[in-house]
């Protein structure tokens, strides 16, 4: 069977009969040819790039606030905490992955053909709600990234933001490996405004080193732990495991046992490495905080325009702040397009629904630019503020209905034939998704009630 036809027939023992059976993503499943020969290096370059697209989400504008606020209040100490959400991201990604290499479907379509319609329909409307979520987080994100380097005002930024409404679909005509460049060419922009911060902010490196070993003070320090919660909860996000069980299908690789084995190979190692850049970015933002703020006293810097205000006095590098803010619209354009390729996944998936994707696109920015308009108007800056942490507490909400089908599909010897993950990873996967659940539910409690 030729590699860019997957094999869909469905496996009766571990599918519903009726589900539909599609290809995901289908204009561009199976569309980027892998060298038939050569060396590793070369096998390697040709899965990178799904993983790059991933972690997009778990640097998003979502994750600066947590980050900012933790390192200007705790100094160094919740580094550890980061690299703990980290490796549960390393593993769930890597999990969503091979859902899709294995199966030939996305998480979406994976619990479309598990679960009745009215579960399914019940999945879908929590992830549209968390998926526009992540579109009003990107939104205000851009637009605040707009105000700090040109002064635009926070409602004209927010209807700039929707221009970016044809940017996926300028990228995808182009090809899908062009998307992938474009994302990681901005990806490499923030790593080098944050490299050029951490190098003027001159950390002491034995700090920081100590900054990831964990701490019991986390744990008995009620504002500490209220903080490491919530850098947990804005790190794991849930379209991001809808996404990566679909793009890794992009790849030609042989759809038999031997191609999957190779491919969920390099693809699982593609996504580490890109989400080890992700750790730098969210480290950066956190160091930067704690050199700058903490250090200076400045312990209650939680927002994005104070950080941008300190950030150049404070380091005595004029510059400092303009790159804070390049990042941070770097980081709002990627993040725009990987929620919307997340939507458009999330419906086809569900609903067997196929919309233009113009159409997809100006629906759910349409939706996320209103609140961020009105709340604007009314409170001004201090109400995006808010309505940034509340994009989070949704995006927490829906965390759950995501990973716990994920971790079920590929314990499952009957959807994952020999690919089905053994005893042991399973055992840390139920006890990452439990801590996940745990942790965002209590955030979610403490945000509305506390």
């Amino acid at each position: 069977m030729d590699a860019r036809t997957p094999d869909l027939t469905p496996d009766t023992a571990g599918w519903r009969a009726d589900a539909p059976v599609t290809k995901s993503l289908a204009e561009v499943n199976a569309t980027i040819a892998l060298p038939v020969a050569g060396r590793q290096w070369r096998r390697l370059l040709a899965f990178v790039g799904p993983g790059y697209l991933v972690s997009v989400g778990y640097m998003d504008p979502g994750n600066w606030a947590t980050d900012l606020a933790g390192g200007s209040k705790f100094g160094y100490t919740l580094l550890s905490v980061i690299l703990l959400s980290n490796l549960m991201a390393i593993l769930l990604q890597s999990l969503a992955a091979r859902l899709g290499i294995v199966t030939d479907r996305d998480l979406a379509q994976a619990c479309r053909a598990t679960y009745s319609p009215p579960v399914n329909f019940l999945l879908w409307v929590a992830c549209e709600a968390a998926i526009i979520a992540c579109d009003l987080a990107e939104v205000i994100g851009t637009a605040i990234a707009l105000k700090l380097l040109f002064g635009i005002p926070l409602i004209g930024g927010a209807l700039l933001a929707a221009l970016d409404a044809f940017l996926l679909l300028l990228l995808m005509n182009r090809g899908f490996r062009f998307l992938e460049a474009f994302v990681i060419a901005l990806l490499a922009v923030i790593a080098v405004c944050f490299a050029v911060q951490i190098a003027a902010a001159a950390p002491p490196v034995a700090e920081v080193l100590r900054g990831f070993m964990p701490k019991s003070e986390i744990f008995t320090n009620p504002e500490m732990l209220y903080i490491a919660i919530g850098i947990i909860g804005a790190t794991v996000m849930p379209h991001n495991l809808y996404l990566h069980s679909s793009i890794v299908q992009t790849r030609a690789y042989e759809r038999n046992d031997e191609g999957r084995r190779e491919a969920i190979k390099w693809a699982t190692t593609d996504s580490t490495i890109a989400l080890m850049l992700a750790l730098f970015i969210n480290a950066a933002i956190l160091v930067v905080a704690a050199a700058t703020f903490h250090k200076s006293g400045h312990s209650d810097v939680a927002e994005i325009g104070q950080a941008f205000e300190l950030l150049s006095p404070l380091l005595g590098l004029g510059i400092a702040s303009t790159l804070f803010a390049v990042a941070l619209l770097a980081s709002g354009l990627n993040s725009t397009v990987t929620a919307t390729l997340a939507g458009q996944i999330v419906m086809e998936g569900f609903l067997d629904l196929r919309l233009p994707s113009w159409a997809r696109r100006l629906l759910t920015r349409g939706i996320a630019i209103v609140p961020v308009i009105i709340v604007t108007a009314i409170y001004g800056e201090r109400g995006t503020a808010d309505l940034l942490v509340f994009s989070q507490v949704v995006l927490s909400m829906q965390l759950p209905f995501a990973v716990i089908p994920l971790v079920r599909f590929v314990s499952d010897r009957r959807k994952m034939g020999k690919f089905a993950i053994p005893a042991y990873v399973a055992t840390i996967a139920w006890i990452v998704a439990g801590v996940i659940v745990v942790l965002n539910l209590k955030l979610l409690f403490d945000t509305l009630f506390g």
